[in-house]
């Protein structure tokens, strides 16, 4: 299986944490293997951070599509939020049904949703 290596420049599309759409990232900064451990979105400027593959902070720019948190609401991997406690985050991850692994900055929160 091979891989892509990027470079420094390279443009691709990928889910902007804070437009909550694929958006055109301009890589920023790569591993030595090619891969992408840092990407800002051209649309709103949020810079996303990965390590491994995986990304790991979420600096948002100027993007106004975060939604406040709603215990109710059901999240998919990838969409926006605001929360009053935590601030600015993006979901990482559905864990059940009614549990969800949001990344505020560099500190992943297990959160509920979907609850009625």
């Amino acid at each position: 299986m091979k891989t892509t290596a990027y470079a420094i420049g390279d443009t691709l599309e990928m889910l902007c944490s804070a437009c909550d759409l694929e958006q055109n990232h301009t890589v920023q900064a790569v591993t030595k293997q090619g891969k992408i451990t840092k990407a800002s979105c051209e649309a709103c400027e949020t810079v996303s951070t990965f390590t491994r593959g995986v990304k790991t902070s979420v600096n948002m720019g100027t993007g106004k599509n975060a939604s406040p948190y709603d215990r109710a609401r059901k999240y998919r991997k990838g969409q926006a939020m605001t929360h009053e406690k935590f601030g600015r985050g993006e979901v990482t991850a559905v864990i059940e049904p009614q549990k969800i692994d949001v990344l505020f900055g560099d500190t992943t929160r297990r959160l509920i949703h979907s609850q009625e």
